[in-house]
């Protein structure tokens, strides 16, 4: 194999569009008129067919689930329900950027210790530091010797 995973397609995830309407409306509690209703206001987007059929997946029926609780038991109103699916998105998708920067900076870290640890390797052995001395206050004055003439 070339080491890629390959994907079944006919393998279902939570995000497959799988229930027809009747079937999501059932399983969400809703009438299927309300579940067109939150499709036209944005509020829950399902798949769609090749013939424009809604196919909803468990995903959708869970947020179907979540909008009934904060409209019935919250009394949040659908625009109000609209905004916090969108800022709930909007959280998600910058945990997962944050996740991601958080990998590139530890990968830059460890190849920095790395790069840090070869320098230190390439230290020549036979050098010392230098250590520079204090004088007391005594000028020295150094003179070379002058050729007699």
């Amino acid at each position: 194999m070339d080491g890629r995973r390959r994907m079944n397609p006919y393998e279902l995830t939570e995000e497959t569009p799988v229930y027809v309407i009747s079937v999501a409306a059932q399983l969400s509690g809703l009438h299927p008129q309300t579940l067109r209703q939150y499709d036209r206001l944005g509020l829950v987007s399902p798949g769609r067919t090749a013939g424009r059929g809604r196919r909803y997946s468990a995903r959708d029926i869970e947020l179907l689930r979540t909008v009934q609780q904060l409209s019935q038991d919250e009394g949040i109103n659908l625009a109000g329900i609209k905004r916090i699916i969108e800022l709930e998105n909007q959280v998600a998708a910058l945990q997962s950027r944050v996740a991601e920067l958080s990998a590139a900076l530890d990968g830059a870290a460890a190849a920095m210790q790395q790069r840090e640890a070869a320098v230190h390797a390439s230290y020549r052995r036979d050098l010392v530091p230098y250590q520079e001395v204090k004088q007391a206050g005594a000028l020295v004055v150094w003179r070379p010797k002058r050729p007699q003439d």
